[in-house]
């Protein structure tokens, strides 16, 4: 798989990474030109999804202008597997030093999921290009706020709670990006085929950020 970067500028024209969780690659699949229609350009597989290996890779293969990376890699073992499928981004839940080191040391961006400001700054010193600031569901957007004001180098992501009633307001405490799952990708459009809704959804989204 021939390794091209991640694309920054992507991202930062719409700073949010949608997960998918559990989907196969078909599935996955009926998504996607719907979600780059939209103006999305950054989606993260998760390594307990089905076909995860063949999902991303199959991605790469297809649609250049995405940024496909790998979430929920716990392990240096999940993260070979990721590279090895073409990955170009890495989401962890949790701090792995190593898992770490390795991206930083390989220039692949990595997203590591921190809670507390002790977790989020070794992250951050670690080579973190940005935290996931995981759960985000019970801190809320004023906790990035607060862990900006001493800490306003830190690029932070919340992620888990973010949706489209407080959206803006992440952005607004000074997140640089956001993870959407379930709030993005809307169950119930997905289960009904509703293509034509799920992309209005996601352009409501996409007009929430600021």
């Amino acid at each position: 798989m021939s390794h091209n970067p991640f694309s920054w500028p992507r991202f930062n024209q719409n700073p949010i990474v949608g997960i998918l969780r559990g989907l196969s690659t078909d599935e996955v699949l009926q998504l996607v030109p719907i979600y780059l229609k939209s103006g999305f350009y950054t989606l993260e597989i998760t390594m307990n999804s089905p076909d995860v290996v063949k999902t991303i890779s199959v991605l790469r293969e297809r649609y250049t202008d995405l940024n496909v990376g790998a979430g929920t890699v716990c392990t240096q073992d999940d993260l070979e597997i990721a590279l090895s499928a073409g990955a170009q981004f890495i989401v962890t839940p949790i701090i792995d030093t190593e898992v770490i080191e390795r991206c930083v040391r390989r220039d692949i961006p990595i997203f590591p999921g921190a809670y507390t400001p002790t977790e989020i700054y070794t992250a951050w010193k670690l080579g973190a290009s940005a935290v996931k600031i995981f759960p985000a569901t019970q801190l809320g957007p004023k906790y990035v706020k607060d862990v900006l004001a001493p800490l306003n180098d830190i690029k932070l992501l919340p992620t888990g709670g973010v949706s489209a009633d407080n959206i803006s307001a992440f952005f607004k405490a000074g997140a640089i990006g956001v993870g959407m799952g379930s709030s993005l990708f809307d169950k119930n459009l997905i289960k009904n085929q509703d293509f034509e809704g799920l992309e209005k959804h996601f352009q409501k989204v996409a007009s929430l950020i600021l």
